[in-house]
Formats: C-alpha cells, sequence, structure tokens
C-alpha cells in the first residue's frame, strides 16, 4: 500500500449559513492510499477547536506508512486499524482518514458500497439539519431564506440570552430545530426549565447543554427532558459510550472522534442495543468525509450532515442534496471521486 496525503483549505461560503464573525476556512488533509490498482481517498478535518494540527497529522501519517507499506495481499480492515491505533494516544482525525481510505479500497476491490460491505444496507434519503450561524439579526434573516430547502435548521445555544436568540429564529421561520449548547450551562433546574421553554418553541432535540463532566446532573435532566439529550463532547470513542450511565438519550457520532467508519459503526450497533438515539453529525468536512458518514444512515434518527453545504470549494463529489434531503449514490466504497482541477496529489 502506498499512502500520499495533501493538506487542503476549505473554504466557507459566506454569509450562507455560517457568520460573517467567524472563521472563514478550515483545513482538511486529503489522503488517498494505493492498493493492487484500486485508489481509496480519505480526510482528516482539522478545525481548531478539534486540536489536531496539520503538522502533527502528517507526522502521524508519516509514521502509519511502514504499517501500510507491509500489505501486500488480503487484507482485513479492522486488524490494520488496530496496528495504526497503538501508533499514537490521539490523532483521531488522521486515524480517520487511513480508516476511511481503507473502507473505500474493500468497496472498490467488491465493486461494492460501503454500506452493502458491512450487509446494512442502503438508506432511503433523511433529512439534514442545516447550521444557522449567529450573527446579526438582518444577516440571521438572510441566512434563513437562503435554507429555504432545508426542512430543519441547527441553532448554537449557550449565549448569554438564549431565549432572545430563539425569540429571534422564530420571528422568520417555525421549522424543527436541533440546539446545540456546546457544554454552555451550568445549572441542571436551569437546564431542565431551557429545555421545556424549547420544547414549546418546537426543539426536538438538544445537543450537550452541560459540561462532560456533570454525569449525575445531566442524568437527573435526562431523566425529566421532553426531548432527546445528546452526548457530543462526552464522547469520543466506543469506550465512551459505557461511560454515559443514563445521563443522555442519545449520541452524536462524528468520524473525526471515532477513528472513522469501522468505530463508528460499532458504536451506532452499541447505542440501538442499549436504547440510545443516533445522530450523525460532521465537523467541517468536504464531501470526502461526509460521505462516509452518510454510510450508516440506516442507523440513524436524525443527521447534521450540512458541511458540504456550508463550503465553496468542495474538491470531492459525493452525496447530493435535493429539499434538504441526504442522498446516498450506488458508487462502490464511500461513493466519492476527486474533482481533479481542485486536489491533486
Amino acid at each position: 500500500m502506498i499512502l500520499s496525503y495533501k493538506p487542503f483549505i476549505l473554504e466557507y461560503k459566506h454569509p450562507f449559513g455560517v457568520s460573517s464573525n467567524t472563521r472563514t476556512s478550515t483545513t482538511s488533509v486529503f489522503i488517498k492510499i494505493e492498493f493492487e490498482g484500486k485508489i481509496g481517498y480519505g480526510e482528516a478535518c482539522l478545525p481548531l477547536y478539534l486540536g489536531e494540527t496539520v503538522e502533527g497529522t502528517i507526522a502521524f501519517f508519516e509514521r502509519a506508512k511502514p504499517v501500510l507499506a507491509k500489505i501486500s495481499g488480503p487484507f482485513l480492515v479492522k486488524n490494520i486499524l488496530i496496528e495504526i491505533d497503538v501508533l499514537s494516544i490521539g490523532n483521531n482525525a488522521a486515524k480517520a482518514a487511513i480508516d476511511i481510505a481503507l473502507n473505500d479500497i474493500v468497496g472498490k476491490i467488491v465493486n461494492k458500497p460501503f454500506y452493502d460491505v458491512m450487509g446494512f444496507g442502503k438508506s432511503k434519503s433523511m433529512p439534514t439539519s442545516f447550521t444557522i450561524g449567529i450573527d446579526e439579526e438582518q444577516k440571521i434573516e438572510q441566512k434563513i431564506k437562503e435554507a429555504e430547502e432545508f426542512s430543519v435548521l441547527k441553532i448554537k445555544a449557550g449565549t448569554k440570552d438564549d431565549k432572545a436568540l430563539i425569540n429571534l429564529i422564530r420571528r422568520y421561520t417555525d421549522k424543527p430545530l436541533y440546539i446545540d449548547v456546546n457544554q454552555g450551562w451550568k445549572d441542571k433546574q436551569f437546564v431542565l426549565d431551557m429545555i421545556f421553554w424549547l420544547h414549546d418553541k418546537n426543539v426536538i432535540l438538544i445537543e450537550q447543554p452541560m459540561p462532560a463532566s456533570m454525569i449525575d446532573e445531566m442524568a437527573w435532566v435526562t431523566e425529566q427532558s421532553p426531548i432527546p439529550t445528546i452526548a457530543d463532547e462526552s464522547i469520543k470513542r466506543l469506550k465512551d459510550l459505557q461511560n454515559l450511565k443514563g445521563s443522555f438519550s442519545g449520541i452524536n457520532i462524528k468520524l473525526m472522534k471515532s477513528t472513522g467508519l469501522t468505530e463508528a459503526v460499532e458504536m451506532a450497533r452499541y447505542a440501538k442495543q442499549n436504547n440510545l438515539k443516533v445522530l450523525l453529525g460532521c465537523m467541517a468536512e468536504s464531501s470526502c468525509g461526509t460521505s462516509a458518514m452518510a454510510q450508516l444512515m440506516q442507523f440513524a434518527d436524525y443527521i447534521d450532515l450540512d458541511a458540504p453545504n456550508l463550503l465553496k470549494n468542495d474538491p470531492f463529489t459525493g452525496i447530493t442534496y435535493k429539499n434538504g434531503n441526504v442522498y446516498l449514490n450506488d458508487l462502490p466504497g464511500i461513493g466519492v471521486e476527486p474533482i481533479e482541477s481542485l486536489l491533486s496529489f
């Protein structure tokens, strides 16, 4: 196997979806792994809050090269990933890129999409939420109009006055909302009161309202909540699910945290076996990473896979969007093709 990589700056559209007061771009390191005439593609998306750098990601790929170079015949992805995983404690996004590329190759070898290789089949289309970045009122109104085709909107909360923010949103739309608090609330009674208030505002789920350390308080909230509470910062990988202890009613799975598709499938299956809702999420991936995540839609109760719609220079084609719904294709592997005019290795 031959691994090569390419850092690439993903540029956000403005003012569509993100705030004009925030970052205008993020960086991904794309990889391709070549094996017996087949090429698999992967992505390590590195938003600032992930805490992983381009330099650290590339250094990890260099450490992984000898592991991949010795593979010369039929291989099991999981066995390779076990060996890759112990190369470092972190570098989850880099590990995810390798995982995605290897699973892409397997699909191309057997000429099947990942969802068929794994045996859970092709999902019907699903509505994705679309993120409305917080901004001035006039720009929020504009963003809501530009997101007209999407049936669900996602709003970041945890501000100084979240009620005013939601009331502002409700001046322009009555669409269902996902609310992501990013650990912003600390008092359990306040959290529960807010959730009941949000429920009356047609909010259908709430992500990570309290800090990850507040497990008992979060369990108290979840037991009484009228809407699903979804763990985000509280989990990264499969081992973290066992520590939830009833503190949430669902989980947000993201490939850049789970180290890729292989462990994400295990997390989704664990969730279903333990009566947990599944939200498939993304960081700021291109169609490469997002199409890989969408392969798991058969497990999903909700999806938040809007990232390619926020980009103006997506270097891959993959899943498609129509009337706010995500549609899988029938291409082998993760179902993507590079746009060579944008991305060349």
